[in-house]
C-alpha cells in the first residue's frame, strides 16, 4: 500500500500535493518584492566593497609616501647639527686661500669638499639667495640696507648664514640683508 501512495502523489500536480491553492499572480509580487529587496542589498553590498577597496588603496598610498618622506629625511636631525661644521668649514676655507701653503689648502678643501659631496648625497642643497628677490618663506630678513643700485631694491643684498634644502624641503632658512 505504501507504493500506491507514493504513486498517487507521483502522479499529482504540485498545487494538488500540497493541499494549497496558489495564486501566480501573487507569487510573482511577492518573487518580484523579495527579487527587488535582495537587488539592493546586493547593490549596497557592491558599494559597500568598492569603497572599502578604494579607502584600502588610499591607505596602502598614503602609506607608502610616508614610508618614503622617512626614508628621505631619516638623517634630518644630524644633518641639520651639521650645517654649522659646514658653516665653519666654508669660512675656514675662505681663509686658507689667503694664506700661502698650497699643500695645506689642498688637504683642507679635499676634506672639505669630500663634506659637502656626502651631505650633496643625501639630499642636502644651499640656497641660492644673492640678488633674488626676497622671499619670506625662505629668507629670514636679518637688516635692511639702502640698495646700491635701483635693481637690487627688494633684491637679497648679502647673506650673512646660507640657507639649505633638505630633500627639496627646507631645513634652514637664509639669513640675509635686502635692499631698499
Amino acid at each position: 500500500m505504501a507504493e500506491k501512495d507514493v504513486q498517487d502523489q507521483v502522479n499529482q500536480t504540485p498545487e494538488e500535493n500540497s493541499g494549497v491553492d496558489i495564486n501566480t499572480d501573487d507569487n510573482q509580487s511577492i518573487g518580484d518584492s523579495e527579487l527587488e529587496k535582495l537587488k539592493a542589498e546586493l547593490d549596497a553590498s557592491k558599494d559597500k566593497y568598492v569603497r572599502l577597496v578604494a579607502e584600502f588603496d588610499n591607505f596602502r598610498r598614503r602609506s607608502a609616501k610616508e614610508r618614503i618622506e622617512t626614508i628621505q629625511t631619516a638623517g634630518r636631525e644630524v644633518i641639520k647639527d651639521m650645517l654649522d661644521v659646514l658653516d665653519d668649514s666654508d669660512r675656514a676655507q675662505k681663509q686658507l686661500d689667503k694664506s700661502d701653503d698650497k699643500q695645506v689648502q689642498e688637504g683642507v678643501s679635499l676634506v672639505f669638499n669630500k663634506l659637502r659631496n656626502t651631505l650633496h648625497s643625501k639630499g642636502l642643497k644651499p640656497m641660492e639667495t644673492i640678488g633674488k628677490d626676497f622671499d619670506a618663506d625662505l629668507h629670514e630678513a636679518i637688516t635692511e640696507i639702502p640698495a646700491p643700485t635701483e635693481e637690487l631694491k627688494g633684491k637679497v643684498v648679502d647673506e650673512v648664514v646660507k640657507g639649505y634644502y633638505l630633500n627639496d624641503k627646507i631645513i634652514r632658512h637664509a639669513k640675509v640683508v635686502v635692499g631698499k
